[in-house]
């Protein structure tokens, strides 16, 4: 690499020191700008690696490489056939490895997109910051509750940027959403319904699993970690979604995405009581993680939002086809947001109450009906000047946004000195503490207590 002493330099101001040498194999791909973009020159490209090259491995490398100034170095996952596949994509140059340690002990490697089964999330990321590397994990951020402590330590005491990725805090909607609400366009908020269901196989994880899979092929001790011994099970490898010993069910892969969203609109830590129920109800093929999960939320006030209740749900047989949204309904109106859209709704309260029809007032003489109607006439004279006309209006999302891509960018720009990440390991811990607090209200069947601001259950 030409200059690289002067990149070497930039890194170390930028980024806290992060250690790089010369060029080691890689592929630079062409580039899509993005308004959350900014030129970058040759020699202050990042380059990285991605650890669990599964679905969302593939689909983080290809929006990593929109970005501007990025570099794919190296590849880690458990199955042979997926570090093939990589060189059949990116080039035979790429380093693949079955073992993330061999990554992180590479100085050519500036940052780690983190991408594996649920139960390795901490582990690779706190190893990946304490090697000098800038961390991309995907959400959940951990496991279990307990772990998140830990990945905020890593965080604090490496320096190193640490993004959790649940894209939809990057999003135009969500963000745009968060504009309406501090303007005050719906009122006091009162409550919060949420919903992500689905109807299809590949929706309810059943994903496919190759005809090659085998102990050959499959480095099944390496997958299982921390999790309890098991025999080697192919299922289980390829759709680790759907057991609690590698994941973390609908809660921690769907509950996330919104608890994700919601916090960055509202500025909230959290909740502080949780009741959850659910179960298996159609897809029963052998998994233990519920297909179904509704779930209550008690919200403290703070000084950006009163109290407020939440209700959240995923059905991964929902016969109308599945839809998401995340529903923020105040007193006077309503924010209905998608994913690359939202809808306001405002319909004020009238000031006078009105009266007649389902009221008591037909049980007045009449007398006293007329003595009311002269009181009120005098009482409420001004409501007769209000508009109440309700009023909606959609706003979607410019055709040139991307989300994955306004996250990515964030992260990049954060290592580069260019502001801080949207979801650092704190907001990270408390978008995924609800939903795994949800789990354990499920599956041990009582209420759980969490301590939002804190960050420990009660």
């Amino acid at each position: 690499m030409k200059n690289s002493n002067s990149r070497r330099s930039f890194l170390k101001k930028m980024s806290s020191g992060v250690l790089v040498a010369g060029a080691a194999p890689g592929i630079l791909l062409g580039k899509e700008n993005s308004p959350t973009q900014k030129k970058i020159r040759p020699n202050d490209k990042i380059r990285f690696a991605v650890v669990g090259m599964g679905i969302m491995g593939h689909n983080n490398l290809k929006t990593a490489l929109k970005a501007e100034g990025t570099e794919f170095v190296a590849a880690c996952d458990l199955y042979k056939g997926r570090l093939q596949r990589v060189k059949e994509l990116y080039g035979k140059s790429i380093f693949t490895t079955f073992d993330y340690k061999e990554i992180l002990a590479r100085e050519d490697i500036d940052a780690v997109i983190v991408a594996t089964s649920d139960h390795w999330h901490d582990h690779i990321s706190i190893d990946a910051m304490k090697a000098g590397k800038h961390v991309y994990c995907e959400k959940p951020m951990v496991h279990h509750i307990a772990e998140g402590r830990a990945v905020i330590e890593a965080e604090k005491e490496s320096g190193k940027v640490f993004i959790v990725g649940s894209q939809r805090v990057s999003s135009w909607a969500d963000n745009k959403a968060k504009e309406l609400y501090e303007a005050g366009e719906i009122g006091q908020l009162i409550m919060i319904e949420s919903w992500n269901d689905r109807q299809s196989a590949s929706g309810a994880w059943q994903y496919s699993i190759p005809r090659d899979a085998s102990p050959k092929t499959v480095k099944w001790q390496q997958f299982l970690g921390d999790a309890p011994n098991h025999e080697f099970d192919p299922v289980r490898f390829f759709r680790w979604r759907n057991y609690q010993d590698y994941g973390t069910g609908v809660a921690g892969d769907l509950f996330v995405h919104l608890f994700s969203g919601l916090h960055n609109v509202i500025s909230s830590n959290g909740p502080e009581r949780i009741y959850a129920t659910g179960g298996l109800r159609y897809w029963k093929d052998g998994r233990d993680a519920a297909d179904i999960m509704l779930a209550l939320f008690d919200y403290p006030a703070n000084d950006k939002h009163p109290a407020f209740n939440m209700q959240m749900r995923v059905n991964f047989t929902d016969g109308s086809g599945g839809s998401s949204r995340l529903r923020l309904i105040g007193s006077e109106g309503v924010i209905d947001i998608g994913w690359s859209d939202l809808t306001l709704t405002r319909r004020k309260i009238a000031s006078a109450p009105g009266y007649g029809g389902w009221d008591s007032f037909d049980t007045f003489t009449e007398k006293q009906q007329k003595a009311y109607q002269a009181w009120y006439e005098k009482e409420y004279a001004q409501s007769k000047k209000e508009n109440l006309k309700p009023t909606s209006k959609r706003f979607d999302a410019p055709k040139d946004t991307n989300d994955h891509l306004a996250h990515f960018s964030n992260f990049f720009n954060a290592i580069r000195g260019d502001g801080k990440v949207v979801e650092d390991a704190t907001f990270g811990l408390r978008a995924c503490a609800p939903p795994l607090a949800s789990n354990i209200s499920v599956y041990e069947k009582r209420v759980v207590h969490w301590d939002a601001e804190n960050m420990v259950l009660k």
